[in-house]
């Protein structure tokens, strides 16, 4: 059974909606219609099931009301961009979200006309103050997989290096901000078991590779937990 929060209750709800609303999107009959509806409901039982303050009947309506025809109804991940900022003590730039209460790097939503390095500064700018300098990629992580999220969100996540400004935390941003060390990581983390060690690795200077998430086989079957003593 799901339990609230269950990330994969909230994948497989929010892919069979993804499924059912670009089916809607490129289907004129009605039977097919009528079909993608009702896997509509369906994924919203689901959600509802894995987050109690999802209410089903909402969510189906909120996602009718999005559905657009032709290829501009194809329903993909939004894309975020984030940033990993370390200070000379080897602590890391952490700032709690106004939405959900929990710590995580600067992050925010891709812009147009913008490159993603360019919103990563910009999100650093704007949450915290501070200015940085993108130096490399070093994740590319799906929100919905690793629990960080609640919609389908690809995250791309930029080492950036401090340059200037002052740490002042946005009021409307975020709820504060400051700098971390390994070992005193603020609470809630959203995601940490995924990404903390690579982000301290990264603002180290160590030679880092991306880090994504691996392919799973069969894509939809629940990760295999180890055995309970």
């Amino acid at each position: 059974m799901g339990r609230p929060g269950d990330p994969e209750l909230l994948r497989w709800g929010e892919t069979l909606a993804a499924i059912a609303r670009t089916g809607l999107a490129f289907s004129a009959s009605v039977f097919e219609r009528e079909r993608f509806e009702e896997v509509l409901r369906v994924a919203g039982d689901i959600l509802a099931a894995a987050d109690g303050n999802v209410r089903s009947d909402e969510r189906v309506v909120e996602w009718l009301r999005g559905v657009t025809p032709g290829m501009a109804g194809y329903v993909t991940p939004r894309v975020s961009v984030g940033a990993l900022v370390g200070n000379d003590a080897g602590e890391l730039l952490l700032v709690r979200r106004p939405d959900s209460g929990a710590w995580l790097y600067p992050t925010g939503w891709a812009d147009v006309g913008y490159s993603a390095a360019e919103v990563a500064v910009k999100e650093v700018a704007e949450e915290t103050g501070l200015a940085v300098e993108p130096e490399r990629l070093v994740m590319v992580l799906d929100g919905l997989r690793i629990g960080q999220n609640r919609s389908p969100i690809y995250s791309l996540v930029f080492h950036c290096r401090l340059v200037g400004g002052e740490l002042v935390s946005h009021p409307l941003e975020c709820l504060d901000a400051g700098f971390f060390a390994r070992d005193a990581l603020p609470e809630p983390l959203a995601g940490a078991g995924t990404w903390a060690d690579h982000a301290f690795a990264a603002i180290a200077g160590e030679p880092v590779e991306v880090l994504f998430d691996r392919p799973r086989s069969p894509t939809w079957r629940r990760p295999e937990r180890a055995p309970t003593a």
